[in-house]
């Protein structure tokens, strides 16, 4: 039987890392540096595939043979437009005014690269509706002081405070987090990455 690969995740979120754990998945964290602006007329679809793929694969160039590369990266979309991590308390009170009381879509680029064959890289985008009940202007300002909001696409963590705020999803809940974890099993699995069900 072929040695499983070990995993490296090349991302510094906190809340991709807890979900690899929840399925058992041994990993290290290098964090890929890479320019993360989107390009003129890019769709959200192309951007979070391309930025995962552009991650898994700057880690990848420097990483050991038998490893795996994780590259992931979330945006929120709101009625075409996206929405990434909010500036600053003002785009964040704007970003979740333009959610309140609506539907919106979470999108994930996952990408998993090989070290050991730099023309392997698979890569998956996965979306998740999200409707929010309506907030109140009190509502939105006493979340955004609360600093959940500033690292996070679409100013807000459905696995935190804003979880009060969704009314219904449609979709991988892991997704909204920042991973889908059905969707990234299997492409662990299909590339030789030991987990704690395999």
């Amino acid at each position: 039987m072929a040695q499983s690969r070990q995993l490296i995740l090349a991302s510094a979120s906190p809340r991709r890392a807890a979900l690899l754990e929840q399925i058992g998945v041994a990993f290290t964290v290098i964090p890929a540096n890479v320019d993360e602006a989107r390009r003129d007329d890019e769709s959200a679809e192309s951007y979070v595939a391309r930025l995962a793929k552009t991650k898994a694969l700057a880690v990848a160039n420097t990483a050991p043979e038998n490893t795996a590369i994780l590259g992931a990266d979330t945006v929120v979309v709101n009625h075409g437009e996206i929405l990434l991590k909010p500036r600053d308390d003002a785009d964040a009170r704007h970003m979740l005014s333009t959610l309140s009381g609506a539907p919106h879509e979470v999108l994930t680029g996952v990408a998993l690269a090989l070290a050991d064959d730099e023309s392997h890289c698979d890569t998956i985008v996965v979306k998740t509706s999200v409707r929010f009940r309506e907030l109140s202007a009190r509502e939105i300002a006493r979340y955004v002081a609360g600093g959940e909001p500033q690292d996070k696409a679409g100013a807000y963590g459905i696995q935190g405070v804003a979880g009060a705020f969704v009314e219904s999803i449609t979709g991988s809940y892991s997704n909204v987090v920042g991973l889908p974890l059905a969707e990234t099993y299997r492409l662990l699995v299909e590339n030789g990455v030991e987990t704690a069900l395999s």
